[in-house]
Formats: C-alpha cells, sequence, structure tokens
C-alpha cells in the first residue's frame, strides 16, 4: 500500500486537541443549488467558530459545473445537462448519478494556510484510495485530477479518474474531490472535462472492478484519515 505521508512529505492533520472531522453521507440525489447553500452556511459557521470541520459524501443529479477559469468552447453540448456557475477553481465538470463527490469543509487555521499542500493532500487522499482498489492514480504536472494509465487501451494512454476543485473563503476551505466509481462516462462528452483535451476518462468499474459506491466510502475514509487525521460519523 503506498504510504501517503510518503507521498506527501507530512500529514495536513490538524494540531493536537482538534476534534474529528465530521464524515457525513447523504442517500439519494442531492439537488446541486442546495449542496452549494448548505456548503456555504457551514463555511460561515467554521469560520465563525461555531461548527467543526466536516466531509460531506453525496451524488448529484447529471449536471455540469463551471469553474472560475472555464473556457466557453469547452462546453460542447450546452443544453444537454444542466449548467452551474460556481465559484471554485478549474474548468468545467461533470457530476452525476454513480459519481463518489466529496465536499471539503476544512479549517486551514488548524492546520496549514497553504493553498499548495493542501491541495497535494487532497490528491495524496485520491491517490491512497485507489491504491485500495490496486489501482496506482498519478500525478500530473501539466494536467489536473488523478489520472490512471491504460496499457490496454495503447501505448501512452492515461484517462482521468478523479477531479477536485476547491474554493477558500476566510481560510475554510469547500468543494473539493469527485472520484469515478460507475457514472454513465457518456456523460462527460458534453464538455471537455477539466479542458484537457486528448485524453479520456474511466471509473473503477470500467477499470473492470466491481466496486460499489459503499466500497468506495469505505476506501475514502481511510485514506482520508492517514491524510488529515481522525473523522466521526455523524447523520446528514
Amino acid at each position: 500500500m503506498v504510504k501517503i505521508r510518503d507521498e506527501l512529505g507530512s500529514s495536513f492533520a490538524a494540531v493536537p486537541g482538534s476534534p474529528p472531522v465530521e464524515w457525513v453521507r447523504s442517500e439519494g440525489l442531492v439537488d446541486y443549488a442546495e449542496a452549494v447553500a448548505e456548503m456555504e452556511r457551514r463555511v460561515a459557521a467554521i469560520a465563525a467558530g461555531e461548527a467543526g470541520e466536516r466531509v460531506w459524501l453525496l451524488e448529484h443529479p447529471p449536471l455540469y459545473t463551471a469553474g472560475t477559469s472555464a473556457r466557453p468552447d469547452d462546453l460542447v453540448e450546452p443544453a444537454r445537462f444542466p449548467v452551474f456557475a460556481t465559484g471554485r477553481g478549474g474548468q468545467y465538470t461533470y457530476h452525476g448519478p454513480g459519481q463518489r463527490v466529496a465536499y471539503v469543509m476544512l479549517d486551514l487555521r488548524r492546520r496549514r494556510v497553504d493553498l499548495r499542500a493542501f491541495v497535494a493532500a487532497l490528491e495524496a487522499w485520491l491517490i491512497g484510495t485507489l491504491d485500495r482498489f490496486n489501482i496506482r492514480g498519478e500525478r500530473r504536472e501539466d494536467r489536473v485530477g488523478v489520472w490512471v494509465r491504460r496499457p490496454d487501451q495503447g501505448e501512452g494512454v492515461e484517462d482521468k479518474i478523479a477531479a477536485l476543485g476547491i474554493r477558500v473563503r476566510h481560510s475554510v476551505t469547500f468543494h473539493g474531490i469527485s472520484l469515478n466509481v460507475e457514472p454513465d462516462l457518456a456523460h462527460f462528452g458534453g464538455i471537455v472535462p477539466c479542458g484537457v483535451r486528448g485524453h479520456g476518462v474511466t471509473s473503477l468499474v470500467d477499470l473492470g472492478l466491481p466496486v460499489t459506491l459503499d466500497d468506495a466510502d469505505i476506501a475514502l475514509r481511510a485514506a482520508f484519515e492517514e491524510v488529515f487525521g481522525p473523522t466521526l460519523a455523524t447523520a446528514s
């Protein structure tokens, strides 16, 4: 198994004495606008010292989101699914059933106010999650997200399996990551995912693994705790 602390150089744990991160999972499909509104409320409460850190796992109905760097020509089929402008970094991405979205609301004042280190920690979290399924996820300096090599598809072929996009307000993070477990990969065809051309998109099931969202959630939580510290499951 990949040693996540070695991958990062150090952990992104909170200062000693901090409470565990709330680990919340919602069943069913969650409306995107409602999710953003809930994140906004939680981030404000964390910043004010009125609430603790939270990771929120959910699924959305099919939709596209446009990050702050989204280019209009990367929206190939604008009428295919609803499109939401969002304040997170990055470009266009897809969310839908079978994809695990994790919104990460952490107080960097308890950790490190270092965005590069935080992004590296998110990538290491995803790489550690994939490692639990014997999948080697990799970073790329010129492409965002986490990638897997596809020698079965040809020499040099790589597909994206996980994406990330964040926003920070008053040193509190929100938005987060998405991991393709078993989404309809054809739905990505309405955009240029994250503005990256010439590469494909894959999922755990597409790679031949009979993985469910429940399986992915177990792996995500274990890998998260290696990087960020303890969690405590709470009701959504």
